[in-house]
């Protein structure tokens, strides 16, 4: 996020903010709608289930001028990690999957296939070995992870 500094990332935003038709809360409820989200946040159990609420609730809430994403993705990722939890990396080439599940579970109020794709990351996750970093790397290229969304598929198996 550093590499952006310009775009505020991780600060609140200060004006309505969107993506495409989504609209987002407005600034002057940001602080209220995380207050009650925490309190949601406080009754679901530890694990999985909290780290999905976590990045639901950050990225629907979308508080920060920039950098949203990637701090729901960290905050979920520091749930699992809670619970010794394997974390969940979003590969490039599965980004649209992830998004398209994101907003069903936004518009259609549908959270199965979003809560599948994190699972189906987290499996994909576990397949790496980030014991050793080329090793890691290997894997990755070959899994496909790098690709944009339209020039490959997620490969779990070949990961190995």
């Amino acid at each position: 996020m550093e590499g952006r500094p310009d775009k505020k990332p991780g600060h609140f935003k200060e004006q309505a903010n969107q993506a495409g038709n989504t609209l987002f809360v407005k600034p002057e409820l940001v602080r209220g709608t995380l207050n009650k989200a925490f309190e949601l946040y406080e009754k679901t159990d530890p694990g999985l289930a909290r780290a999905i609420f976590t990045l639901f609730a950050v990225t629907e809430i979308h508080p920060f001028i920039d950098g949203n994403g990637r701090v729901a993705r960290i905050m979920m990722n520091c749930e699992l990690n809670a619970t010794q939890q394997v974390r969940i990396i979003i590969p490039t080439v599965y980004r649209e999957e992830y998004l398209l599940t994101l907003k069903r579970m936004t518009r259609q109020l549908d959270p199965k296939p979003f809560v599948k794709m994190l699972e189906r990351a987290q499996q994909f996750t576990l397949s790496i070995d980030f014991n050793d970093y080329d090793k890691a790397l290997r894997q990755l290229k070959t899994s496909q992870a790098f690709l944009e969304p339209h020039e490959g598929k997620l490969i779990i198996q070949q990961a190995h």
